[in-house]
């Protein structure tokens, strides 16, 4: 349990020094490209969600985030020794902390990766935690044997 523990603070660690860099180095509302058509680095203040759904209604955010730590730290608990579901849930779990994290510091999300070849959310590190953590637990979920029963 003790390595989803590290994974989920280095994780944290990694959003908050990304935040910081593009927030010190790339003016708000300004791009740069990395890979051209591909992606830029944009740094955006989001106080909503993906799309900006909800812009402006901390207190939803606040009252989520905390009911989602709860409920997948009592998750990441049960589903001990089913890696799947571990990794998916600390990706999960350090992506609500990153934005959660955000949110009460400076009240918004800071958001960067841009893909330029489609139009998407400007997203972050933490958003992408989040994504990859519920492939995990969806791949967890169609290995579990126990469904077929």
């Amino acid at each position: 349990m003790w390595i989803y523990l590290i994974l989920m603070v280095a994780l944290v660690i990694i959003d908050q020094v990304i935040k910081a860099a593009i927030v010190s180095h790339i003016a708000l509302g300004a791009s740069t490209s990395i890979v051209t058509g591909l992606l830029s680095l944009t740094n955006l203040h989001n106080n909503g969600a993906a799309w900006s759904i909800l812009e402006g209604k901390m207190w939803f955010f606040y009252l989520i985030s905390v009911i989602a730590l709860i409920v997948m730290g009592y998750l990441l608990w049960r589903l001990r020794g089913k890696w799947l579901y571990e990794v998916g849930i600390s990706l999960m779990i350090a992506g609500t902390l990153g934005n959660f994290i955000d949110r009460l510091r400076i009240g918004y999300v800071v958001d960067m990766f841009q893909l330029d070849f489609i139009n998407f959310p400007i997203f972050n590190f933490a958003d992408s935690c989040l994504t990859v953590g519920v492939i995990f637990i969806l791949i967890g979920v169609l290995r579990d044997d126990s469904f077929e029963k």
